[in-house]
């Protein structure tokens, strides 16, 4: 059986300040950047190549390369496993990467150490849906209820979720998996784009690219909004007449309010009737958000591309303060983490939208949200996820979106190849690998937020 034998950390960045790329009121010049992760094995995958594993975390920037350390460091614990034990027990490889107390005191299950995990465990995740030849949401759609729960975290959850619940959800679901599937097979999972609605964008720029969104069959499309209100009213507007009554704006503030002024902005936009603000607040501000929530509904609440962890989640589920759940695949510590926030969800009737603002997000995000109708909910009501239409060029094996039903909207395209859809070309890691990579020795500087 195969062994893992090496593992490499690569500090990758791509220059998106220079186009406005990503920009919002709180990260004006982002250089969408990713902490990667490659578990090498001795071994084979099973179209006969060298088998390997290969996961990231997000970030914009400067700090990438301490992310990449914290991840070195963890990720060195995996090499010697045989690839078959971790696969049969992925929940204690979770565990095991979990258990060192010296560097879990830098968290706990926050930050720095929170990020660099969830790049080690998506690493090996996809290690070992290569390992058993599947997409990784198949490999975990073909988990029986009781396997699944062994994955998940549930520690400190048992207050809002036991495991006898998380199982029998589940279990109401199992029988109808092949349905679901089926159902995406024909019309792929919804989608939203944010590509439109940058906010270092000009207004034509804006108003051409609402245009293409709705010509291309985009039901929802989401802009930032929060640096300056007479702008935001102008350019919600322009979006408003392009997009036409019937299709949904977002807006995403990006945790630029305090509270009350969150609600006097939010009611400044009402008029163009938005689905929801998002991060309206700082993002660890639970009551915070619940009092937004009341304040300005129905236009609902999203957040959590930015909350740390599972318990955070199960916070602002009782504290009923958010309408739509954002987890983000780079934050949270991979699956293992994911699932217990998924089922959360389920069991509070909150929709689950992640996140995918960034490079190999909505790789990912595809197999979570797919995992999330399939097995866990069954329901696509207020379920949409985003698209981000940058820098797929990069991976092997892109996400696609098509509007693969005519009336139904764009949806991702049910991936189909082993893995997690993360891994990236070595020629663009030979390119914006930093400091040292191509593409930035040929520059002095950074042109934003990797400048050192």
């Amino acid at each position: 059986m195969p062994v893992i034998t090496s593992v490499t950390v690569e500090d990758v960045r791509f220059p998106t300040s220079l186009t406005a790329d990503g920009s919002d009121a709180m990260n004006k010049d982002g250089d969408y950047s990713a902490a990667y992760v490659v578990v090498r094995t001795d071994g084979t995958d099973s179209v006969g190549a060298p088998l390997a594993g290969y996961g990231m975390t997000f970030t914009i920037g400067r700090g990438n390369d301490i992310v990449a350390a914290a991840a070195r460091q963890q990720a060195d614990r995996l090499v010697g496993k045989d690839v078959a034990k971790i696969a049969a027990d992925m929940g204690g490889l979770y565990r095991f990467l979990t258990s060192d107390s010296q560097f879990r005191w830098l968290g706990p299950e926050k930050g720095v150490v929170h990020l660099s995990l969830a790049a080690v465990m998506n690493a090996a995740w996809d290690l070992v849906a290569r390992f058993e030849g599947k997409p990784l949401w198949r490999l975990l759609a073909d988990k029986s209820p009781e396997e699944l729960v062994d994955i998940a975290d549930l520690r400190y959850l048992s207050d809002a979720l036991t495991r006898d619940e998380a199982v029998a959800l589940l279990r109401a679901k199992e029988s109808s998996r092949d349905e679901h599937i089926a159902a995406l097979e024909r019309s792929g999972y919804p989608v939203y784009t944010t590509s439109a609605g940058w906010l270092g964008y000009s207004d034509e720029k804006l108003r051409r690219l609402c245009q293409e969104a709705v010509e291309t069959g985009y039901g929802h499309v989401k802009l930032k909004v929060g640096a300056n209100l007479e702008e935001d009213i102008r350019r919600v507007k322009i979006a408003r007449e392009v997009l036409g009554p019937d299709r949904h704006i977002m807006i995403d503030a990006n945790q630029v309010w305090d509270v009350e002024e969150a609600i006097e902005w939010v009611h400044a936009l009402a008029e163009f009737k938005p689905l929801w603000i998002e991060e309206p607040t700082s993002p660890d501000d639970v009551l915070g958000h619940a009092r937004i929530r009341k304040a300005v509904a129905p236009i609902g609440v999203a957040t959590g591309e930015h909350c740390h962890n599972r318990v955070m989640f199960k916070q602002f589920l009782q504290a009923e303060a958010i309408d739509f759940l954002q987890l983000d695949t780079g934050r949270l510590a991979s699956i293992n983490e994911i699932l217990a926030v998924l089922l959360l969800a389920a069991k509070f009737g909150v929709p689950v939208c992640p996140h995918a603002g960034g490079v190999g997000l909505c790789e990912m995000v595809q197999h979570i949200s797919v995992l999330d109708y399939v097995a866990v909910t069954g329901d696509l009501t207020g379920r949409v996820t985003e698209f981000v239409d940058h820098l797929h060029e990069h991976f092997v094996d892109p996400c696609q979106v098509v509007e693969a039903v005519p009336g139904a909207g764009v949806g991702y395209v049910l991936p189909i190849q082993p893995g997690y859809s993360t891994q990236m070309y070595e020629a663009s890691i030979a390119a914006y690998r930093f400091p040292d990579g191509t593409y930035w020795s040929a520059v002095t500087t950074s042109p934003g937020a990797a400048d050192n």
